[in-house]
C-alpha cells in the first residue's frame, strides 16, 4: 500500500530532557493510527512555514473529541470552507462535492442548517462529510 505520511527520525527535548528519540512512523492509505499523549500549549514538534499550515491540512483528516464548527456558518459552508479558501476551487464545485458528501454521511437536509440545530451525533456527521472535500481521505466518525 501507498505511504501516505511518512516521519523519520523526530527528535524532541525539553532542555536536557529528551522525550522522543528517534521515532519513525509511516502510515499507509486506508489504516487509522492515533497518537496520544500530554501537550503542552505550545509544543511543537515540526514547523511548518505559515502559509504551508493550511494546503498541509487540506491532506489529512482528523476527528477531534469536539465538533470544530463555526457556529456562525451553516453546515454547507463549514464543508466548503477548506477548499474555497484555501485550495482556492470554484465554490460552485466545493457546494456539488459537499452535497454529494453530505448525502452520504446522512445529513443531506442539515445542510442550510447552523450547528446548534444538529443534535450532537448529527454534528460528529460533518467533519467526516468536511474531510472528504479537500483532497484529504474521508473519515467516518462514530455516531
Amino acid at each position: 500500500m501507498t505511504v501516505m505520511v511518512d516521519i523519520r527520525s523526530v527528535h524532541k527535548s525539553f532542555g536536557s530532557l529528551d522525550v522522543l528519540k528517534g521515532i519513525d512512523l509511516a502510515v499507509r492509505a486506508g489504516e487509522v493510527t492515533v497518537i496520544l499523549g500530554y501537550r503542552r500549549s505550545g509544543d511543537r514538534l515540526y514547523e511548518l512555514r505559515e502559509r504551508e499550515v493550511p494546503r498541509q491540512r487540506t491532506r489529512i483528516g482528523f476527528v477531534f473529541q469536539n465538533f470544530n464548527l463555526f457556529p456562525h456558518l451553516t453546515v454547507l459552508d463549514n464543508i466548503i470552507e477548506a477548499p474555497v479558501s484555501a485550495l482556492k476551487r470554484p465554490r460552485k464545485d466545493a457546494v456539488e462535492t459537499a452535497r454529494r458528501l453530505l448525502d452520504r454521511v446522512g445529513l443531506a437536509e442539515k445542510a442550510d442548517a447552523y450547528p446548534r440545530h444538529l443534535s450532537g451525533g448529527q454534528q460528529l456527521g460533518v467533519p467526516p462529510g468536511r474531510s472528504g472535500t479537500g483532497g484529504g481521505w474521508p473519515i467516518r466518525a462514530p455516531r
